[in-house]
């Protein structure tokens, strides 16, 4: 069986050519097909999908594309499951596995972050350090099974007992987006399995095999089977199988991240079943520099915080209000670093900014860069799409104001839009004119201002002085219409547990 980097495309020549119907890995050792029950199956009707290489926008392989009938099977595999995993386990049993799953994740670090490039464009780097991302929730939850608790509640009389128990939700349908394909399925999975819950996964249709390769390493881990579902399905397929995870009976919370407008379409068809919906939705992040800013400190942030995935990440810093007085010095800056910069193919190790996910995401960055251009913005850097590619140049734009779609759009692309502001109450006001609140960034030395700033700020979470704020040890998540609930963190085992209290009459 070839390692996965036999089968790796160079940037300008393929170095073989493989079956399309029989992509074979010792990362997905029987292909591309859905992951069932612990069986890798075909799906019913036994047609595929392909799944294409961002870059080079070959064909990777062909996949099996599930419908509802292949979902309402492993969704019975993960109710049938459940019982046995949530109750009959102990918290020391399963952080046990999730702990194999960290080192197992951890050892094919390289071969994992290869998948995921093939599939989804990014730096190779920046690959392998997703799946450190990942690894670092199986480590974190393995602790955290073995940590959650009740309570034992003093009673109103002397001959009664009352306690408060917390008991996994049941099965857990996990919606995923493509820009993370294998950090947002573990920083879900990883907090439900802890809690006792098991899964079935309908990966984004762009990068399935991150997703069949995390069902692969489970199943080395040790993880039940029908504990771990996965049912890749193409575009015309995953609304289907969307509304049925919703409306069953069998699935009782739903786990999406993703755009809002899906997430409000998921949490009505869920009302049906008044199932626990936990949302993880768009970001429009502002990106505040006051005057008494470090600026080298604040043009490094800008680096990590936009430019990760080229851009296309929900907490990327989308609004940039920069202090009139270091204004042109930020600029600068960030113009010189940005130089540095190698756009193309994610496999080659020179590159440090990727592809976009498709041909429509290119346009819609180009959409909005042509929009702000037409209403006055400055075009400082970049601005353009790299001719028949799906490569963007990172950009900086300034003179940028509010009647623009780019300052009031999430981007997702590689793309500074810069505004000025003159007083701290200016960039808050901006800051807030949103309906979105997921993550916001600024950058000050004052610390009255810190405190000040960060409680005015609305958002889920704030990163002051630093750009790369996620953790697996803090709560992950927005306020406002970007999502309900949190993941990461002891919080993330909130959604997927239910409180129950037991009322013992001791007399």
């Amino acid at each position: 069986m070839p390692n996965i980097k036999s089968i790796l495309f160079a940037q300008k020549q393929k170095l073989f050519s493989i079956s399309r119907r029989s992509f074979q890995t010792d990362l997905l050792p029987e292909g591309a097909k859905a992951y069932i029950n612990g069986k890798w199956m075909d799906s019913i009707g036994g047609t595929t999908f392909e799944v294409k290489n961002p870059y080079s926008k070959e064909v990777i392989t062909e996949i099996a594309n599930c419908d509802q009938s292949d979902a309402q099977i492993a969704v019975q595999a993960a109710r049938e499951a459940f019982y046995k995993w949530g109750f009959e386990t102990t918290g020391k049993e399963r952080g046990a596995i999730l702990n194999k799953w960290y080192q197992i994740l951890t050892q094919k670090e390289a071969q994992l972050g290869e998948l995921l490039t093939l599939e989804q464009g990014k730096a190779l780097g920046e690959a392998k350090g997703e799946i450190q991302y990942s690894a670092s929730y199986f480590d974190y939850y393995a602790g955290e099974a073995r940590r959650i608790r009740g309570e034992i509640i003093p009673a109103p009389v002397l001959n009664r007992q009352h306690f408060h128990t917390r008991e996994p939700i049941g099965v857990v349908a996990v919606i995923t987006p493509w820009n993370f394909p294998s950090a947002m399925i573990a920083r879900k999975a990883a907090a439900a399995f802890a809690a006792g819950c098991t899964l079935v996964v309908k990966p984004a249709a762009e990068t399935p095999l991150s997703a069949l390769a995390l069902a692969q390493t489970a199943e080395e881990a040790g993880l039940p089977k029908g504990c771990f579902n996965v049912i890749p399905a193409d575009h015309e397929r995953i609304g289907g199988i969307s509304k049925f995870l919703c409306e069953s009976h069998d699935v009782n919370c739903i786990s999406f991240t993703g755009s809002t407008g899906v997430g409000r379409l998921l949490l009505s068809q869920s009302a049906s079943t008044v199932k626990r919906v936990c949302l993880e939705l768009g970001g429009n992040a502002p990106f505040i520099v006051f005057e008494s800013a470090d600026i080298d400190v604040a043009v490094q942030s800008a680096i990590a915080s936009k430019f990760r995935c080229s851009g296309q990440t929900c907490v990327s810093a989308n609004r940039f209000y920069i202090h009139s007085k270091v204004h042109d010095s930020f600029v600068q800056k960030l113009g010189d670093a940005m130089s540095k910069f190698v756009c193309g193919n994610g496999l080659d190790s020179k590159t440090t900014q990727g592809p976009l996910i498709h041909e429509k995401a290119v346009e819609k960055v180009q959409k909005l860069v042509d929009d702000a251009v037409s209403k006055g913005a400055k075009i400082v850097k970049g601005g353009k799409v790299i001719e028949g590619t799906n490569l963007y140049e990172p950009t900086i734009l300034t003179n940028v104001n509010e009647s623009m779609n780019i300052a009031n759009e999430e981007i997702f692309g590689p793309v500074v839009a810069i505004q000025s502001f003159e007083t701290e109450d200016e960039a808050i006001q901006k800051a807030n004119s949103t309906r979105l609140g997921l993550a916001a960034y600024f950058f000050t030395t004052c610390m009255k201002q810190t405190f000040r700033v960060s409680r005015r700020i609305e958002s889920g979470m704030i990163g002051i002085n630093e750009g790369a704020i996620s953790s697996a040890e803090a709560a992950f998540g927005g306020v406002k219409e970007s999502g309900l609930g949190r993941e990461g963190g002891s919080q993330g085992i909130d959604e997927f547990t239910n409180t129950k209290y037991i009322c013992l009459n001791t007399k």
